[in-house]
């Protein structure tokens, strides 16, 4: 009882290290429950009943000293790196220790076996990229209990750990125990159980551990280290530009109805392929502006227009926006007028025939009666160069002030203006301008002369 309480200390004091099982920063915390078999021959030892290093090695017969119960009590903590540390705690009893050549096997009186050990780990499983089968390797001591007598070990033991789940295991290990005491036999002892790892935290549930969770409180998938995929396209949400609703990968995530390569979220027309340009809206006349917005969808047209071809009303190939005459045919070298037809030299004579011989009343701008016949004449002819236009000047003799003269000329050019327009010639067609006496045509000597001067001429400007 003695020594079994020993033992139960150690149990409790284990809670305080950490072990060797295939736990890892996710489920840092194992123990383990099991049998142990203790081996007292094979160890090369002075007795005559011990036989060399791994004689007979695997004689579990005459050799393994088992308890068929719950023998064995290991809890261990992960460290890092692949090193956990941990204590075991045993109870067995020794019936044999076995035989060698010409010495019979041994009978001995039932031995009572305590072990308390601790010892460092360093799992293999990473080396082999493995996560069911672990092997590994550890160093450590404790102190080995048979009947009274005890003393410290240093042991050597290696193992393997089968994972059936992240959490449940097989344990095989098998140890050397090196005494320090010549009264206490160097033995193996191997053991078998059952591994549980605990201790990690999954906050959400979603079997992927807090600290390897990127979404620790959100439910999700281990592919996207814990992180969830509402819509289960394929890409998560923190990635997704369209997290409710599945998409493509190319598309960020987002859908895309129509096929035409353009997110339904950016697309203006989203159940009609499109084109990117026109924010995924189709073009059917191929002209610039998307059909939604092209007043003439079949028919290619300018967008200063919304898509319609500019009309000619008058089909002489000048477009009515740029064709000064748009409902008479011209041609494009007079912005859609007609052709310009200039009167000719004898005309321009004819005209200025005419013009020379309007009277007006002495030193005003009134015209006398016997000169609208004149006037009529001239309004003619002007109207038929509708294209053409002209200068109206006044010019008067010298007599009185040059001034006055100045003026009387303007006042009778534009008298002849103002009849022009009022008979129908376009008032943008006629320039009014005065000379007063500054350009006679005769002498202001005589009166023959002087009333050549006074005269009205019309100049072609175009």
């Amino acid at each position: 009882m003695k020594n079994l309480s020993r033992l139960l200390l150690a149990m409790l004091l284990v809670l305080g290290f950490s072990s060797t099982y295939a736990q890892d920063e996710n489920n840092p915390w194992a123990i383990s429950f099991g049998v142990n078999a203790v081996d007292l021959y094979p160890t090369n030892g002075p007795s005559p009943y011990q036989g060399e290093y791994f004689d007979e090695f695997f004689n579990a017969t005459d050799h393994w000293n088992i308890l068929p119960s719950l023998s064995t009590i290991n809890v261990s903590k992960y460290l890092s790196d692949g090193f956990s540390i941990g204590v075991t705690g045993s109870i067995n009893k020794i019936e044999k220790i076995g035989e060698t050549v010409g010495v019979p096997s041994v009978e001995v009186s039932e031995m009572s076996y305590y072990g308390i050990d601790g010892v460092v780990k360093y799992s293999l499983a990473q080396l082999l990229n493995s996560k069911t089968f672990e092997p590994y390797a550890g160093v450590g001591g404790g102190y080995t209990w048979i009947d009274e007598i005890g003393a410290g070990t240093l042991n050597v033991s290696g193992g393997i750990n089968f994972w059936f789940t992240d959490n449940i295991g097989l344990n095989i290990q098998s140890t050397y125990k090196h005494s320090f005491e010549d009264y206490l036999t160097k033995h193996f002892q191997h053991s078998a159980g059952l591994t549980v790892k605990f201790g990690g935290k999954d906050t959400d549930g979603d079997g992927v551990y807090d600290k390897n969770d990127a979404c620790p409180e959100v439910p999700g998938l281990e592919a996207f280290n814990g992180c969830p995929d509402a819509d289960g396209d394929g890409i998560e949400d923190s990635k997704d530009s369209c997290p409710n609703e599945a998409g493509l990968a190319e598309l960020n995530g987002c859908p895309d109805t129509d096929g035409d390569g353009i997110a339904d979220k950016d697309d203006k027309c989203p159940t009609v392929a499109g084109l990117k340009a026109l924010a995924g809206c189709p073009d059917a006349d191929a002209d610039g502006v998307a059909d939604v917005d092209d007043k003439c969808p079949s028919e290619a047209g300018p967008i200063a227009n919304n898509g319609c071809p500019w009309p000619d009303a008058d089909g002489d190939g000048v477009l009515d926006k740029d064709d000064k005459c748009p409902n008479e045919a011209g041609v494009v070298a007079n912005n859609g007028c007609p052709e310009v037809v200039a009167p000719t030299a004898e005309v321009m004579a004819t005209l200025n025939n005419y013009a020379r011989t309007i009277l007006f009343a002495s030193a005003k701008s009134s015209f006398k009666q016997e000169t609208f016949p004149v006037l009529q004449a001239i309004t003619a002819i002007l109207k038929e160069y509708p294209a053409s236009t002209f200068t109206i000047e006044g010019h008067t003799d010298s007599d009185g002030a040059k001034a006055s003269n100045q003026l009387l000329s303007e006042r009778r050019a534009n008298a002849v203006r103002d009849y022009l327009i009022s008979n129908g010639v376009a008032a943008d067609r006629l320039v009014a301008t005065g000379f007063g006496e500054e350009y006679p045509i005769d002498t202001n000597a005589t009166r023959a002369g002087k009333k050549n001067n006074r005269r009205v001429e019309v100049k072609l400007k175009k």
